[in-house]
């Protein structure tokens, strides 16, 4: 067989293992967010029941139910800045594998609570297997995803999160009464019997990461199985990392993100999730509530529910195009200031029709915003950092989402939650959009150094 048509057949072959290879980590990750999506819902839907049977849990007062949804967040924020501390030394593939598990059996737990107290403990534990999830597939899928598709496939992944949110309205929507709360969290269970084993056969270890952790020949054999090109060198690949790599470049993970050039963006963007998922948690805890002290039935306060994450996901996955185009800063931007415009009209008294679009629209710009806000952080470090960088985001951000349903429990107990309450979180959005502005342009241009660093510069290319 003649050589040109050896190496087109071996170029074919690794475009397939590429392109299955895509496919498995981005279905994995996208289906492991869908469970986050519903964790995060899932309580917005009861609470209401919770609210008027004692005999669920106890008494609540609307501020202790605020408080209580707060529960899982703190979780996920220690969850997420372990999976950082961890991610960039262990492997993305072993703390994606450890948070199913974690996170499955935290739901099953929270099934068989019969107390505040240990429903609020069970809530906490279940947020520390969803925030090393969440700070992990975006560095993951950034490592495996080609150029010009990262955005667009961190919006794919992400709106795993707003999907769940639509299942989880479903769900609760269909279920009958008489079933109760607890089947919805043994739903959330589901992961370590449905997820978990497929995942322990097909989910593959980035190559880039082996790279930057100094294991390249591990490396070279992930990248021949996987289709995954490495970097392109002009020598070959060292065996140890150079300890002539510029200063900066040495550091991995959080200890690279307190250093120039990643700490004033790193705060930034740490910044802008902090008001995504404020808003996202703010409006998912509390927005059948509000709906239904402002006289809508349950069936229609969980349809707003329903339209708001389902705005997310189409909107979420329209916008990522654009931003792969013109870059996601200014995508960003945009949709927060779209959220500040709907929820500042949300307590007109509007047509239904146009009501609903207000509320689709609404989440383009909270939740759908969040996962723009996912995927200009995965792409903007570098992967010694990455994983650290989302952590710190889905982390820190999580303050907001402990801030938002306490914020709404707060204004509800108070009478004033409908109008007041759509009016801070647009006045969140304008911030937001502020904040965006202010982040610089990422200095880090992975596939452009890869594609042509000279021989001399190879060993500190591989390092970083």
């Amino acid at each position: 067989m003649p050589e040109n048509t050896l190496a087109a057949s071996r170029l074919g072959l690794d475009d397939a293992r590429r392109r299955r290879s895509i496919t498995w980590v981005v279905a994995l990750s996208t289906l492991a967010l869908v469970f986050d999506g519903y964790d995060l819902v899932v309580y917005g839907t009861v609470v209401p029941t919770l609210l008027a049977d004692p005999n669920q849990l106890g008494r609540l007062s609307p501020s202790q139910a605020g408080a209580l949804g707060s529960y899982a967040l703190v979780g996920v924020l220690i969850g997420a800045l372990t999976a950082g501390a961890v991610g960039d030394w262990i492997g993305r593939r072993r703390v994606m594998l450890v948070g199913l598990a974690w996170f499955s059996i935290g739901m099953g737990a929270t099934a068989l609570t019969t107390s505040v107290q240990t429903f609020g403990f069970f809530r906490l534990l279940t947020g520390i297997g969803v925030g090393a999830l969440v700070a992990t597939v975006g560095a993951l899928v950034a490592e495996f995803a080609p150029a010009g598709r990262r955005n667009v496939l961190n919006a794919v992944v992400y709106s795993g999160v707003p999907a769940g949110g639509v299942l989880a309205a479903v769900v609760a929507l269909v279920m009958p009464d008489a079933a109760g709360w607890r089947p919805l969290f043994w739903i959330g269970a589901a992961p370590i019997v449905l997820l978990l084993p497929v995942a322990l056969v097909r989910l593959p270890e980035s190559p880039k990461w082996l790279v930057a952790r100094g294991r390249f020949e591990q490396a070279q054999a992930q990248s021949r199985r996987t289709g995954i090109p490495l970097p392109t060198l002009s020598a070959p690949l060292p065996t140890t990392l150079s300890t002539t790599a510029p200063a900066g470049a040495r550091h991995v993970g959080f200890g690279a993100l307190a250093r120039s050039p990643l700490a004033w963006p790193t705060l930034l963007l740490g910044t802008m999730s902090f008001g995504g998922l404020l808003l996202t948690y703010g409006l998912n805890t509390w927005l059948p509530k509000i709906m239904q002290d402002n006289g809508f039935g349950k069936s229609y306060s969980m349809t707003f529910l329903l339209v708001l994450n389902l705005g997310a996901i189409v909107g979420g996955l329209l916008a990522s195009r654009v931003a792969d185009r013109v870059g996601a800063k200014s995508v960003v931007a945009s949709t927060f200031v779209l959220a500040a415009l709907t929820l500042a009209l949300l307590p007109f008294r509007l047509p239904a029709a146009a009501l609903l679009l207000a509320v689709a629209v609404a989440g383009v710009g909270t939740i759908g915003t969040q996962v723009l806000i996912y995927g200009l952080v995965s792409n903007y470090y570098p992967t010694r950092a990455r994983a650290a960088g989302v952590a710190w985001c889905a982390g820190f951000g999580r303050l907001g989402g402990i801030v938002g349903p306490v914020i709404g429990g707060a204004l509800v107990g108070a009478g004033v939650g409908g109008t007041t309450a759509f009016y801070v979180f647009a006045v969140v959005s304008l911030l937001g959009a502020l904040v965006t502005w202010l982040l610089p342009q990422s200095r880090h241009e992975e596939a452009a150094a890869a594609a042509t660093v000279p021989a001399a510069e190879a060993a500190s290319t591989v390092a970083v």
